[in-house]
């Protein structure tokens, strides 16, 4: 199983940006999926996190201005990031929680490799 992370890059204060992420490999089926960020010096925290039935939570700091969407049928996920800020500047990762039937049954947690967004005038 793999996730792997697009659309990240340079934006001006105010501007959009949309991350993508995508699983691939055998996947029987996908559980809830979010977006984490790590600024440099900074611990990981969550942004944005859908469950497979649609349902979102947000970090009070991104609320209002982040976006997270899912197509199940595609085992995507989205990040629509609104009103950037510099404080959004970060390395930005998708996870999934994934359940897999080969080798064996197994459910885990698995990481795409980090998109840059750069949050600057």
């Amino acid at each position: 199983v793999q996730l792997q992370a697009f659309g990240g890059g340079l934006v001006q204060p105010g501007g959009p940006l949309r991350l993508s992420c995508a699983a691939s490999g055998s996947i029987f089926r996908i559980n809830a999926m979010g977006w984490y960020r790590q600024a440099p010096g900074k611990q990981r925290e969550l942004v944005a996190h859908i469950t497979d039935g649609g349902s979102t939570n947000y970090a009070s700091s991104v609320k209002g201005r982040f976006t997270i969407s899912r197509d199940n049928a595609k085992n995507t996920v989205d990040l629509q990031m609104n009103s950037l800020k510099p404080e959004d500047t970060a390395v930005y990762y998708c996870n999934a929680c994934i359940v897999v039937l080969t080798p064996a049954p197994l459910i885990d947690h698995y990481w795409g490799q980090g998109t840059q967004v750069t949050v600057s005038s």
